[in-house]
């Protein structure tokens, strides 16, 4: 069954590639769209392919020196006009990413505020591409330093923010003057479409933004990957397709930003706040149903007060609502698909068979779409199978320990790094412990790390190079020193 988007959303989204201001339907045939509250079609859209990822190079590169030659104030205000007409829609892109993505509509009315605010915020970073000039100490020549675009940047971005994701790469790179093809999940492309759209009613010149839609991620992929005119790619993902484009972007020495898998631990000391630890629980955990790199993925409780926060985590699960992401009542969605669902059910069945005790849910529940009960598991095993990767689902494992060494050791026992939560009153102790979790963000006393003003990344297998902030600008930045003596 197909839906009419149109009217289920109240946007217009095109349905081809764009690829140097042209919207065309390539040539890999369609790319059936579903809705996983219905398990219906919502749509079809272009499915590229390899040659129209390279077409897409192609426009970015003949794009490009025109663009970076754009003066940053010109940049700036494509960006700030791109804000107004994304804030102006919020509520039709908010029902568009629930319909195509599944989340509840107040995650996708806070995905479009925080997406389209990296188009204001990268507005306001275009002018302040700075450089320095100093003297050298010894010989006394001039260092004069220069920042220049990098040039043609490949984005590929995830599903579970179709927005917020795109924007987060789209608008530092645009603002350093780079041209862009945009990669979006198969899953959810109608959202990368619809911002291709409007980036193009708010003035970025044709070519400078490209949109290829694909089922066939790996090849078309490499394939730009491949291609000399390319210089940046910029991925978010699991850390295990990310391995394989760190080992393809060898072959050209493409620079590389990685945003990748998350396992973040959520610490709860004996003195912490409860009312304040179960609120930002809450945050981490059920933002976006789970579907996050930055949800709290293992609870790890202290033991004098683990009975108690398990009681009123399940209490507070409990009084959620599963639903359809477009039904206002809803406050946890379906997952994005099948694959997910059977993922997050095998991760809770095996750990109940190591021992644990589902308090709440554990169980997908007998209807149509990839739904799955929001759930709560305490007396997990430190060592159980689900601390040891990405649950993405609405699953909070509880696991207790007894004194700050131990939580650490927990808590620093993976290959991932992305972010920790830490609640406790003694403010010596948050900051120890914050530096010494081995995580490029911590949320201390707070459930939300994410913000376009700050530098969002993680540290060992978790991704290299930040995106937000200041930081972000420079991923899209050369530096050039030229030596002068005058």
């Amino acid at each position: 069954m197909s839906t009419d988007l149109a009217s289920l959303t109240g946007i217009d989204v095109p349905t081809g590639l764009l690829i140097g201001g042209e919207w065309t339907n390539g040539g890999g045939g369609q790319l059936p769209v579903t809705d996983p509250a219905t398990e219906d079609t919502l749509a079809e859209v272009a499915d590229g392919s390899e040659q129209d990822g390279l077409a897409a190079v192609g426009a970015a590169y003949d794009a490009l020196p025109n663009w970076a030659a754009t003066p940053a104030r010109q940049r700036a205000e494509c960006l700030r006009r791109a804000f107004d007409l994304m804030t102006s829609r919020a509520e039709p892109f908010a029902r568009l990413m629930a319909a195509e993505n599944g989340k509840s509509l107040r995650d996708a009315r806070a995905e479009v505020t925080y997406a389209a605010e990296f188009f204001r915020w990268y507005s306001e970073e275009a002018v302040r591409i700075d450089g320095n000039l100093t003297t050298a100490p010894v010989a006394g020549n001039k260092i004069l330093v220069t920042r220049q675009p990098i040039g043609v940047s490949v984005l590929v971005t995830p599903w579970n923010f179709p927005a917020a994701m795109a924007t987060r790469k789209i608008g530092p790179a645009l603002a350093a003057g780079c041209s862009v093809v945009l990669k979006p999940a198969e899953d959810t492309p109608l959202t990368a479409l619809a911002l291709a759209a409007l980036l193009e009613e708010a003035g970025v010149p044709a070519g400078v933004v490209n949109v290829v839609s694909t089922s066939r991620p790996g090849p078309v992929v490499a394939a730009m990957m491949a291609d000399p005119r390319v210089r940046k790619l910029s991925f978010t993902g699991s850390t295990e397709v990310g391995r394989q484009l760190l080992r393809q972007a060898a072959d050209t020495v493409l620079s590389c930003s990685m945003e990748l898998g998350g396992n973040a631990p959520f610490i709860v000391f004996e003195d912490a706040d409860l009312d304040a630890a179960i609120e930002g629980a809450m945050i981490a955990k059920m933002r976006n149903g789970g579907e996050a790199c930055t949800a709290a993925n293992r609870f790890y409780v202290h033991e004098a007060v683990a009975a108690e926060f398990t009681a009123r985590l399940a209490d507070r699960f409990g009084r959620l609502t599963l639903g359809p992401g477009l039904d206002e009542s809803t406050d946890v969605g379906p997952l994005v698909n099948e694959a997910t669902r059977t993922k997050v059910a095998g991760l809770v069945d095996g750990v109940a068979g190591d021992g644990a005790k589902v308090v709440l849910g554990g169980q997908a529940p007998d209807r149509r779409g990839y739904f799955y009960q929001p759930t709560v598991i305490d007396q997990v095993p430190a060592t159980a199978a689900i601390t040891g990767q990405e649950i993405f689902g609405p699953v909070a494992p509880v696991i207790r320990f007894s004194d700050e060494q131990q939580a650490l050791s927990y808590a620093n026992n993976t290959e991932y790094g992305l972010v920790s939560y830490v609640y406790t009153r003694d403010l010596a102790r948050g900051l120890r412990v914050s530096e010494a979790l081995e995580t490029g963000m911590v949320g201390l006393n707070r459930g939300l790390v994410s913000d376009p003003a700050a530098p969002f990344g993680g540290v060992k297998q978790s991704g290299l190079g930040r995106e937000g902030g200041h930081d972000g600008l420079l991923e899209y930045l050369e530096t050039k020193y030229i030596a002068a003596d005058w």
